[in-house]
């Protein structure tokens, strides 16, 4: 009889988790689609007949000095551009918090092996989120266990491996860049990512069977510790991330520098745009209508191709966001990794575009 009941509240317990997990998946889909999958249908079509998916966000200039209207514009322009996917990336951050059942997650993404790494990595393609909304999804993952390799490839897969990104670039700038940005993004997602394992310090096996015990015995239903996951990303992220969107704004003027135009298309360059492209944030697919204008005021290939990884991969406001969820050395670690593997891609670019 005791063994029928266990038996009976394993199936109930199962059955309440599948109904949660396609409940998150269900919001998660309704939420990409109005916020990513239609809005990046209709650019495809535009991108296609227009060779073009807009301005340059950072306008039609370089140089010039940094001042309050210039980092204000910046700031509204871009969280005009990102506010839908941002709210979005911190609603599901919280969500599968309290939805995906820690054992379901861990077994999938909890190792340190490339396995959980590449599985993370592919996750990220359908999200297709700009590096701070995919931001608050990673935290979520590492508050639920998730290794560091696997959250990481979630994080820098969802801007580096965007395929509509990709699909943009085509249209827009050549299949080359394309190339380029596949083939440097893929080592970026899965290389880099599974090689931050080794700077984390949660590199023993992990005991699901105590986590779960540990969830179990936080207090409260699934409305308060939403409520309080939610909370606390708000408390947290959100703060850090306005005022470090609006610093840079007005930074921008020293990030991407008024060049020679021998200094414009040299190595030089190339390290000064990769730096500045991994502290610089933008919206998703921004970095196209970048690297397009930049090229038309005589910026050389090499710069370009160094922003091509750079620029959308990770940024300083995003760095922030998830600053306390993975090790300092891990995230030192993909800072430089991202400045090389641009200048890398920035070499390559001048040399075949």
């Amino acid at each position: 009889m005791n063994k029928a009941n266990v038996s009976n509240d394993s199936q109930v317990n199962i059955n309440k988790a599948i109904w949660l997990v396609l409940i998150f998946f269900i919001i998660a889909a309704a939420g990409l689609l109005y916020a990513k999958w239609f809005p990046y249908y209709q650019k495809g079509i535009t991108a296609s007949n227009t060779h073009s998916i807009g301005d340059s966000i950072l306008g039609d200039s370089l140089g010039g000095s940094p001042s309050f209207q210039m980092a204000w514009d910046y700031a509204l322009t871009y969280f005009q551009s990102v506010w839908k996917a941002a709210v979005l990336g911190i609603l599901l951050g919280s969500l599968l918090q309290v939805l995906i059942p820690t054992q379901w997650l861990l077994k999938v993404l909890g190792k340190t092996s490339f396995g959980s790494t590449a599985v993370g990595g592919l996750a990220s393609m359908p999200g297709m989120m700009c590096t701070c909304c995919a931001a608050p999804m990673a935290v979520g993952l590492r508050k639920k266990n998730v290794s560091v390799g696997a959250a990481l490839a979630f994080w820098i897969g969802n801007p580096a491996i965007n395929p509509a990104t990709l699909v943009f670039m085509t249209f827009v700038l050549s299949w080359k860049f394309t190339v380029i940005r596949i083939v440097f993004g893929f080592i970026l997602t899965f290389g880099v990512s599974y090689l931050a394992n080794r700077f984390a310090n949660d590199t023993k096996p992990i005991d699901i069977d105590e986590l779960v015990k540990v969830d179990a015995t936080e207090n409260g239903g699934f409305i308060s510790k939403w409520f309080k996951s939610l909370g606390t990303m708000i408390l947290y992220i959100v703060p850090a991330y306005f005022l470090s969107v609006f610093i840079l704004g007005a930074a921008r003027v020293w990030l991407f520098p008024q060049l020679s135009d021998t200094a414009a298309h040299g190595i030089l360059a190339i390290i000064l745009f990769a730096i500045g492209g991994m502290l610089f944030v933008i919206p998703t697919a921004a970095e196209i209508p970048i690297i397009q204008t930049f090229l038309s005021l005589g910026v050389g290939t090499g710069p370009a191709a160094a922003l091509l990884l750079t620029l959308p991969s990770i940024s300083l406001p995003s760095l922030i966001m998830v600053s306390t969820s993975f090790p300092k050395k891990v995230l030192l670690f993909v800072m430089v990794a991202v400045v090389v593997i641009g200048i890398a891609s920035g070499l390559v670019g001048m040399l075949l575009l």
